[in-house]
């Protein structure tokens, strides 16, 4: 059955409808940027650049490196922008707009973010990097899609009963990323770790500015669980919800963070530029 025009939402060029893309528009291999001015940052390292689009917080640049052509997509921040970016990519290459059916045959895009986070240990150093073998999703979005084989059972359940986690409050998910790929843009000196989303970026991570929080231990507890040797080493706002979409829709997925921050010592970088910088050419480098 053909997916009706209140579902899968087309512009009248026939673009995916918040990202302005058309099919042909996109690589299969996508580093995602939270940031849309990062984007060029990325794309400046390309050898020719053959697509430039922006709509909203979305900018998408697409060429080539050497041989390889790939994309860079701004995603912007939090969870909620995820789902449509992670939907609407799948859409782009799985789905035929002419039809509006799904494709017989489904390609598999190699997805992997580029952000910036804070550690939550001490260990961690400003300015290092984090690859996140898995991430705890405070937002709730897995919840959503039937989405428990991804989902890690053991741990969630552990930390809910740690957390002394508020009934009002999201069920966490724990999910994977794809070791492969993950393997691929580890490096020498890269941390690895459990990485925290949080569906916001004052309250939800444990900053208070003039407004009390619900939990005031928040970011202690968070650091100081553990499920065998597994702790949770950094936070920030998209992680979990990439790994989860990318994992239900059959694509792979990695994410690198840039640490700006050590929460436990109030810290944050003097250079944060220049590490970011760092992070894309160790990116590149490792994918190419």
């Amino acid at each position: 059955m053909s997916l009706e025009p209140s579902e899968l939402i087309l512009n009248a060029d026939r673009s995916v409808y918040h990202l302005k893309l058309l099919p042909e528009d996109i690589a299969e291999t996508i580093l995602l940027v939270g940031d849309p001015e990062r984007v060029p940052r990325v794309s400046r390292h390309f050898d020719t650049l053959e697509c430039t689009k922006s709509n909203r917080e979305f900018t998408t640049h697409t060429g080539y490196l050497g041989p390889h052509r790939l994309s860079v997509v701004s995603t912007g921040i939090g969870t909620d922008n995820i789902d449509i970016v992670l939907n609407e990519l799948d859409a782009l290459v799985n789905i035929d707009f002419q039809t509006r059916m799904p494709k017989s045959s489904l390609t598999r895009l190699r997805l992997v973010r580029m952000g910036t986070s804070g550690a939550l240990q001490e260990d961690i150093p400003l300015d290092s990097f984090l690859l996140s073998d898995y991430a705890v999703g405070f937002d709730g979005l897995l919840h959503y899609y039937q989405g428990e084989h991804l989902q890690r059972a053991d741990m969630q359940y552990r930390l809910l009963d740690f957390m002394k986690w508020p009934v009002m409050h999201a069920v966490p998910y724990v999910v994977a990323a794809d070791p492969e790929l993950t393997a691929q843009v580890d490096g020498p000196g890269i941390f690895r770790g459990v990485t925290a989303t949080n569906p916001g970026f004052y309250a939800p991570q444990g900053r208070s500015l003039r407004l009390p929080l619900q939990q005031a231990n928040f970011l202690e507890r968070l650091a100081a669980f553990r499920h065998g040797d597994l702790r949770i080493t950094n936070m920030e706002m998209e992680t979990a919800g990439i790994l989860a979409m990318a994992g239900l829709l059959g694509h792979s997925a990695a994410s690198l963070s840039a640490i700006l921050a050590n929460r436990l010592r109030g810290e944050f970088s003097k250079s944060p530029e220049q590490t970011i910088d760092r992070l894309i050419n160790h990116t590149l480098d490792a994918l190419f």
